[in-house]
């Protein structure tokens, strides 16, 4: 009987083994669900046939988001603008998915910058594409977080992700200039023709 036990212990432990995906070095799991998916590595599913990370929902219902993220010091960046670039593929989304990136001050519950394409969300299934997010990292930054997120159920893989310093004549995406815009040196665009 516990050699029964053992042998369907180690059938359901390999069958799972393989249908998960391994942590790809460097990467952590969160969000507010994140049991509710498999996330990590998925070897050969990338651009031109090589690794791709993936987050793949496990529940039928997710009300929340699960995130495979990473994040770093801010040095190299401080006082200047910064965009991450990836490429992104989607299957079934039926909520939404995005990179994320965000900019932290130490002792802050409030980030100093931040974007997760949620005013551009990824929906239902897509090819891979190009996404951008372009955000300011203030002198006072502790650190920076960044990652991709899926927002109910689906998959989405993501490749390529580059980090670049840009000049101040690229845009920000950050959603906070997206709801409450730099107040203005004067009254601009009276007619609305811009």
């Amino acid at each position: 009987m516990t050699t029964i036990l053992f042998k369907s212990a180690l059938v359901i432990g390999t069958t799972l083994a393989l249908l998960s995906f391994n942590l790809p070095a460097g990467w952590f799991i969160a969000g507010s669900k994140p049991q509710s998916y498999e996330m990590g590595l998925d070897k050969g599913a990338g651009q031109n046939s090589k690794n791709a990370a993936t987050i793949k929902s496990t529940d039928k219902k997710i009300d929340g988001f699960g995130t495979l993220m990473q994040q770093c010091k801010p040095e190299k960046y401080l006082g200047k603008r910064m965009r991450m670039t990836g490429y992104i593929k989607s299957e079934n989304i039926t909520s939404w998915a995005g990179l994320w990136l965000r900019v932290d001050q130490s002792g802050s519950q409030q980030p100093l910058s931040f974007d997760n394409m949620s005013s551009r969300p990824i929906k239902g299934t897509t090819g891979w594409k190009k996404y951008e997010i372009v955000l300011d990292v203030p002198n006072n930054a502790s650190l920076i977080a960044y990652g991709a997120l899926l927002d109910g159920t689906g998959q989405v893989w993501f490749d390529n992700i580059t980090f670049e310093i840009v000049d101040k004549s690229v845009q920000t995406t950050d959603s906070k200039n997206v709801k409450n815009p730099a107040t203005q040196s004067g009254p601009t665009n009276l007619d609305f023709e811009k």
